[in-house]
Order: structure tokens, then C-alpha cells, then sequence
């Protein structure tokens, strides 16, 4: 399983997910352009003593990521998918995609990369913060695959 945060825009919220991915051994990639610098300082709170455990690795774009890490499946998270994440069979080598806090994935991306879940939301509410659904997703993932420690 990875997870892949494709250009990243709010330091906590990658920090957060640092630190889900250092709790669940999960290596995490970040498709640049990033809206901030590894060593920024809020980054590194959200996940400061925990960096030494994350596998952490930067592209300078999703296609260096898909010649790289060649995952056999990439799974795109966005609000407009038909596909409930508890709907959905993930393989435990999947990489889950996660777009940008202000506009999510772009069209082309899902496009090309056709199994995209959702996570439902009831109500008013637009989406879910970012490392929140990663969380979600994640742990549904790792609990379909076996994958989950005890």
C-alpha cells in the first residue's frame, strides 16, 4: 500500500498524514509542486518526532512516481467518483491518490485513472479534511487487504 499526495498545499495536513503513514508503516510520496518546503517548520509539527520512521519520498511529477514505484493500480480519491470507498475491493499494493486541499484531483487524472473512490458524506459538508480522508482510506484499505497490524 502507498499513499500519494499530489501537490500538497497545507503543511499539517501532510504532517498529519506523515504521521498515519509512520503508525501503519505506509511509504508516502509527494508529487511536486508543494505548497511549502519539507523542513517547514509546521510540517515538521504535526509529525516532528515521527519523520525519522516515515518513508517519505518526493517526485517532481506523477509520472516520475507511476516509472519509479510502478504501482499496479492507482486509486484516485475525489468527491466525483461513483465509488463508495466501502464499495470498493483495494489490493494491498495499491497506491491511494490524494489531490490538493483547494481543488482536489484534476479531471484528467481521474480520466486516465478510472478507479477512483469516495468517501460518502451526509449533509452539508463539501469534503473532508485531507488527512482525515486519507485516514479513512487508508484504514479501510488495510483492513480489506489483511494488511492491518493487531
Amino acid at each position: 500500500m502507498h499513499i500519494v499526495l499530489y501537490q500538497p498545499e497545507i503543511p499539517p495536513n501532510t504532517g498529519n498524514i506523515a504521521r498515519l503513514c509512520a503508525a501503519t508503516r505506509t511509504p508516502l510520496h509527494l508529487i511536486e509542486p508543494l505548497g511549502f518546503t519539507i523542513d517547514d517548520k509546521h510540517l515538521r509539527r504535526a509529525g516532528l518526532d515521527y519523520w525519522p520512521h516515515v518513508d517519505v519520498t518526493v517526485h517532481p511529477n506523477l509520472e516520475d512516481f507511476l516509472v519509479k514505484v510502478t504501482p499496479p493500480r492507482l486509486v484516485p480519491a475525489s468527491t466525483r467518483a461513483a465509488t463508495a470507498h466501502h464499495r470498493f475491493a483495494f489490493r494491498p499494493d495499491d497506491a491511494i491518490l490524494m489531490g490538493p486541499e483547494t481543488r482536489g484531483l484534476p479531471a484528467e487524472l481521474l480520466m486516465r485513472h478510472p478507479d477512483a473512490v469516495r468517501i460518502p458524506i451526509c449533509g452539508e459538508v463539501r469534503s473532508l479534511n485531507l488527512s482525515t480522508a486519507t485516514g479513512i482510506l487508508l484504514f479501510e484499505a488495510l483492513r480489506q487487504t489483511g494488511l492491518m497490524p493487531d
